[in-house]
């Protein structure tokens, strides 16, 4: 390689991160990739926004719908892989309800997805799209235009990219009630969302420093919704760490469990007829929690953060932050308020994701049973 194309290369940056950000910036427009292997190629668009007239040259062309795993259970499917549907007999309108509608009866022409669209749903799910994908095997003859976005699919299926962080601002923000917090906002890993680290008082570093991960809830943290108790947990978590002394809350940008604010409130639509907030996303296709720690792992090691008191009822972030090498050495509860709007979403966490909610579930069982 020329020492041009070095220098290049190195301006550019990870090839394979930089192949994986363009092709969901690509899927979120609205427009088709090439997802390619050594011997063949796919065409692959997001259903969620295309437009009829994409839609209708991949069912033309004899395009498949792919849905995800989860989805395809939720359709009575007992399948371990994405599945994909053919589009001849079905209009836009048809395959937006295959991928979203609950209590659809099972399709029985069906086959498994391809390497290809399945690496393609992964995609959308980065990209905070409904993991569903239009998919078309190309030849000869099906040639795409020149101008599409190509993509390896060793490269949708590379390990992520290393956490290389760089701390891009950072600025004292008093809050109210005296307490004094410095916002440190950094870039950089497997996502294009900047993530804020918010360092309450002055930690001490020669122990165990207290730490909240919490995931971005606009509508909890922001409006106060009673949906959930994330906006409580989020302004006791700062509380508690000031009282501590110092501490720090790690502000993630994960909306919905990680499934992004459009497919959140797809999922709060199905908590209304009666879902739960699980089985509300199977229903969508994604898993239960679509979200990753790794990140907040990164972040800490950042700021020099490596044994910490972990403010949690949530026993996969202990998990995770303790593989990802930070070294968990207490954990303790947090709480926020407990009422008839939140009740069921709360008991579901406990019954089903095995969050450590002490009285609660007991508490709750019978009411949310006898309304059950």
């Amino acid at each position: 390689m020329s020492t041009q194309s070095t220098l290049f290369a190195g301006l550019v940056g990870d090839e394979t991160h930089i192949a994986f950000d363009r092709a969901a910036a690509e899927l979120r427009a609205g427009r088709p990739v090439v997802v390619e292997t050594q011997d063949s190629a796919t065409l692959v668009a997001a259903l969620d926004g295309v437009t009829p007239h994409v839609y209708g040259l991949f069912r033309e062309f004899g395009g498949r719908l792919v849905i995800s795993t989860e989805r395809a259970k939720t359709l009575g499917l007992k399948v371990d892989h994405p599945v994909a549907l053919p589009l001849r007999r079905l209009d836009r309108d048809a395959a937006q309800d295959l991928a979203v509608t609950p209590h659809l009866p099972a399709p029985a022409d069906w086959e498994p997805g391809s390497a290809a669209a399945a690496a393609a749903l992964e995609l959308c799910k980065y990209a905070l799209l409904l993991p569903a994908v239009l998919s078309v095997a190309l030849d000869g003859e099906t040639a795409p235009p020149p101008d599409l976005f190509r993509i390896r699919l060793d490269r949708l299926l590379a390990p992520a990219a290393t956490f290389d962080l760089e701390i891009v601002s950072e600025a004292e923000v008093p809050l109210s009630g005296g307490i004094g917090t410095r916002f440190v906002v950094m870039r950089g890993g497997p996502t294009p969302r900047d993530q804020i680290a918010v360092i309450v008082g002055t930690p001490d570093l020669s122990k165990p420093v207290p730490v909240r991960v919490h995931s971005a809830c606009l509508t909890g943290d922001m409006f106060g919704s009673l949906r959930c108790d994330c906006g409580d947990q989020l302004r006791n978590a700062v509380a508690r760490l000031n009282a501590a002394g110092g501490g720090v809350l790690l502000y993630l940008d994960q909306e919905g469990r990680g499934i992004g604010i459009g497919n959140k409130m797809r999922a709060y639509s199905l908590q209304d007829d009666g879902f739960d907030t699980i089985d509300a996303n199977s229903v969508l296709g994604f898993e239960a929690d679509e979200r990753r720690y790794d990140y907040a792992a990164a972040m800490l090691i950042k700021l020099g953060y490596r044994r910490i008191i972990l403010l949690t009822n949530n026993p996969d972030k202990i998990e995770a932050l303790n593989l990802a090498g930070i070294e968990v050495v207490e954990r303790q509860s947090l709480t926020g308020v407990t009422t008839a709007e939140n009740l069921h979403y709360l008991y579901t966490k406990a019954q089903r994701s095995n969050h450590m909610l002490g009285d609660l579930l007991a508490l709750a069982a019978p009411i949310v049973q006898a309304g059950a």
